[in-house]
């Protein structure tokens, strides 16, 4: 939303009985690595103990009033770039089921420990009209959320859509987590899926993400100056992905 974020909460829940203190200690180091990555420090937290790990954090920022960016703006002729590739859902699940290739593990986890933090930096020195992340809900439920907002279709470009190593071919064997599945179910009604886009591709746009990237609506005009300075950046996957079409009252996403 363009806030710098200033300080963190560790909430933390750690069933102490059955793990070793280690994880415990390596989970909050990488809490803290990332914290020092983003610019914000730790002003303390909260453990209990808890038949499931759990961890997490609160975090408060600062942004101008007048420079708040919401998922609600979005305007017809707009470029939806996408700052991260698809598919840690698909992945996560091969690798649960321990048949994932060690690269494939290694891009999905080199994906999701990358902070949005230089992705937002560079879409704040352009004109952004609506810009959410891509986490649970998938590229389709997020999107939908923005086009809600903003009473907008969109079209996605299937083709374009940037793909983590493995999870198209997990997705053609149908390894794909539960959370996938609901996602396609609650959203397909409002999905207008072209005859050449496959199944695997319905699957993949729908793939509930850990650490997902940026969706950002953006006038044509200027995509591809963002674009290269993402790239320039270090957001290497980043790709334009698909439009914003025209006002709806019941907002629905194309798949082409």
């Amino acid at each position: 939303m363009g806030a710098k974020p200033v300080t963190a909460l560790n909430i933390v829940g750690f069933p102490i009985d059955d793990m070793d203190n280690s994880i415990l200690k390596d989970i909050l180091r990488g809490g803290i690595d990332k914290l020092n990555e983003s610019g914000a420090v730790l002003a303390g937290g909260h453990s209990i103990k808890d038949d499931e790990l759990k961890y997490g954090l609160s975090v408060t920022g600062i942004v101008h009033p007048d420079k708040i960016i919401s998922n609600r703006g979005a305007l017809p002729g707009d470029v939806l770039i996408l700052t991260k590739a698809l598919g840690t859902g698909i992945v996560a699940t091969a690798l649960k089921r321990k048949i994932a290739l060690p690269e494939q593990v290694a891009a999905m986890t080199a994906s999701m420990i990358q902070l949005n933090k230089y992705a937002a930096e560079v879409a704040v020195n352009y004109e952004v009209h609506a810009m959410t992340d891509v986490t649970g809900y998938g590229l389709v439920g997020h999107l939908l959320e923005m086009l809600d907002a903003s009473l907008m279709d969109a079209t996605i470009f299937t083709k374009k859509l940037p793909l983590l190593p493995g999870a198209r071919e997990w997705a053609d064997k149908k390894v794909m987590p539960g959370g996938l599945l609901t996602n396609r179910k609650y959203y397909q009604p409002r999905l207008v899926v072209g005859a050449d886009v496959s199944e695997t591709m319905e699957y993949l746009a729908v793939d509930p993400q850990t650490s997902g990237g940026l969706l950002i609506s953006t006038p044509a005009a200027t995509a591809d100056s963002m674009l290269k300075d993402l790239h320039a950046n270090g957001v290497e996957q980043a790709r334009i992905i698909g439009e914003i079409t025209h006002e709806s009252d019941t907002p629905r996403i194309s798949l082409q």
